[in-house]
């Protein structure tokens, strides 16, 4: 048996959750901590509320793919458990959690602890250990302390303890989108289930005819990396109505006035993809997860996530055969498999 470690991940993403569960798996404690006010980050489901009742909207990932091996497996678990189906309209190989995207999230978080609202806003080492610097003062002791936050975020606090992981993260740059989400009082006819690359819009689509979903007429519009840099900084307001205009010119027809019209501004939405997989530090026991380590896909966020507990248990192996084992940081290379399963 491994000595237990006590773990803290910040970020309940996709990339935190599947390191979370493979530590938990080997034996150790972990905690998680995320700044939302739920589970999820990109892979959100937002439900509001609408003079014909209750719409949601998949306004972060609208779907993802299953190609690496152990990643099927853990999708075929969750079909099994009816929280994730195919969305053939997508494509051949897009799935879709199921009533909304956040179910996959939420029922892996329901493994573990995880404390919501809560920004981290560094990491302090003292005395061998970690402790998160936090708006409610300093949590702590940690024998390990991971990120699986968006690169922009990590740099910040990655470079005052590692220089290396510190500047990846930095030369790792994100693609904001602007996303607007529409609900109508009666279904827009002539118009496909998906639109994509039409004009300023990145994608389109029915929201409310994914499977298993319900509720009144239900629209998500993502922009194009360019239009929403540009108008980055706008209010959500002006955008609504330009992004209504954009999905009126898309279906080439006038639309309807929603019954309930909001934008969400996604600053970090497109991950750079480092081909990196994951970043560990295993004399500081220190490391770094998330899409933008691999590769811009819920599936690329999974496998860094795994990537990382792996690198984390397997120093821990090795530190208990050898208890004077210097331990170099985790060295680059160890992803071209996963590269070249991801290129588009």
């Amino acid at each position: 048996m491994l000595r237990p470690t006590r773990t803290a991940i910040v970020g309940a993403g996709i990339a935190g959750l599947a390191c979370a569960d493979a530590l938990k798996a080997a034996g150790h404690e972990v905690s998680l901590f995320d700044k939302g006010r739920g589970p999820g980050g990109r892979m959100s489901t937002r439900r509001m509320e609408t003079p014909l009742g209750e719409a949601a909207f998949d306004h972060g990932a609208q779907y993802f793919t299953a190609r690496d091996p152990d990643f099927r497996a853990e999708v075929a678990g969750w079909q099994a458990g009816g929280i994730a189906t195919p969305w053939p309209e997508a494509g051949a190989e897009a799935w879709v959690g199921v009533p909304g995207m956040n179910a996959v999230v939420r029922r892996m978080a329901a493994n573990h602890m995880v404390e919501l609202g809560l920004l981290v806003t560094g990491l302090v080492r003292k005395n061998g250990a970690w402790w998160l610097a936090s708006q409610r003062g300093e949590i702590g002791p940690f024998d390990a302390a991971l990120l699986a936050i968006p690169a922009e975020q990590a740099a910040a606090i990655l470079s005052l303890h590692d220089f290396s992981m510190g500047r990846t993260a930095l030369t790792a740059r994100s693609q904001p989108c602007w996303t607007g989400m529409f609900a109508f009082s009666e279904a827009l006819e002539h118009m496909p289930p998906v639109i994509r690359h039409a004009g300023n819009i990145e994608w389109a689509a029915r929201n409310s005819a994914k499977p298993g979903r319900s509720g009144p007429e239900a629209w998500v519009v993502q922009m194009s990396a360019v239009w929403s840099t540009r108008w980055l900084e706008s209010p959500p307001e002006d955008i609504c109505a330009m992004l209504l205009a954009a999905l009126a010119e898309a279906a080439g027809q006038a639309l309807p006035a929603p019954v309930m019209a909001t934008a969400h501004r996604w600053r970090f939405a497109l991950s750079a993809g480092m081909g990196d997989g994951a970043l560990w530090n295993g004399q500081l026991r220190l490391g770094a997860c998330g899409d933008w380590l691999l590769g811009p896909r819920v599936e690329c966020a999974w496998l860094s996530g795994r990537m990382l507990a792996e690198r984390a248990i397997d120093i821990e192996a090795q530190t208990l055969a050898n208890p004077n084992l210097q331990i170099p940081d985790c060295p680059k290379g160890q992803v071209q498999s996963f590269r070249s399963a991801f290129k588009r």
